[in-house]
């Protein structure tokens, strides 16, 4: 008797075992994406480059410096400017590089920085993460249709590399009204981008076509901040020193010129744009950067965390 129950004992066991890891495959099986890769990427026109959330001390510099890009048959296009951001190329951008995708891996010829490769991980229904194994970093690229993106938002909130975009702006009106003040004598400002991206020159040069002539009589610090109840309108500070804090309302006018009210002296300055910086720079042949313009480097508003996940490809 004591056998038989024994023999019985050893089969359930046998049973709920069995069962276990038939549920476990089912599971896995059930969890695996219904779609392929292509049509993953595919199926948003946008993909918001999420810099803030990069995980990982490594950086790939094409994603680094994209405010967005777009998988279109075979071919990765970028929004790498504020300048003309939603009507160039249509809203996606400029032609950057090549891509295959394949077993939900992405593979990406970008024609200034190289070929680089990313295992792709779907985190909810419009986000996906792109870990590179090479260097264990992931970006997480959100999805958008370009009807639904909001342009002018991304274009605001990240304001101070539109003021970098320019080699200087030059003081084109000054308004009537206002009190007469020490910002009166300055005529063009360059706002540097790298390190920090809280430095500013200015000048009281006059009349200069070429950026490159301008001597620039001071060097600074400068702060962009945000207007309580006011998405389209920013304040600017700049820190002359001895001489104090200078503080406008920014606003933008379009591409190429903006608003500055000076608060104390209730006057309104506007400067225009010189010597646009194009971050890639394409024509027919294969893309190129501009030899004389600077890097751009967008920086974390918050500090980087380790990735918690490893390099699982075989």
């Amino acid at each position: 008797m004591k056998q038989i129950k024994l023999l019985l004992s050893f089969a359930l066991i046998s049973t709920l075992f069995t069962s276990c890891y038939t549920e476990v495959v089912v599971d896995d099986y059930i969890e695996q994406p219904s779609i392929s890769l292509n049509e993953l990427i595919s199926s948003y026109e946008l993909w918001y480059v999420d810099i803030n959330a990069t995980k990982g001390f490594g950086e790939n510099p094409f994603l680094q410096k994209a405010f967005t890009i777009s998988f279109i048959n075979g071919v990765v296009y970028a929004n790498n400017n504020l300048v003309g951001l939603g009507s160039n190329g249509n809203g996606f951008g400029i032609d950057v590089a090549s891509y295959d995708a394949y077993n939900m891996i992405l593979d990406v010829d970008h024609d200034i920085d190289g070929f680089a490769t990313f295992d792709v991980f779907q985190i909810d229904s419009n986000t996906i993460e792109l870990y590179n194994p090479n260097n264990d970093t992931s970006y997480f690229l959100n999805g958008y249709q370009r009807s639904n993106f909001d342009y002018d938002f991304v274009f605001y909130d990240n304001i101070h590399y539109f003021l970098q975009e320019y080699d200087a702006w030059e003081k084109t009106y000054t308004s009537q009204t206002g009190a007469i003040n020490d910002f009166d004598n300055e005529n063009y400002l360059q706002f540097l981008a790298g390190g920090n991206d809280s430095e500013f020159r200015s000048s009281q040069d006059f009349g200069k076509s070429n950026p490159n002539t301008i001597y620039w009589d001071y060097t600074g610090l400068y702060g962009i901040g945000n207007i309580t109840g006011e998405d389209y309108l920013k304040t600017l500070t700049l820190d002359y020193d001895s001489l104090g804090n200078d503080y406008f309302e920014l606003s933008v006018i379009n591409d190429k010129k903006i608003e500055l009210y000076h608060t104390a002296s209730k006057t309104i300055y506007e400067f225009e744009g010189k010597g646009y910086i194009e971050y890639l720079k394409t024509n027919n042949e294969k893309a190129k950067t501009l030899s004389n313009k600077k890097d751009k480097k967008r920086k974390f508003k918050k500090d980087k965390v380790e990735n918690p996940r490893k390099n699982t490809r075989v």
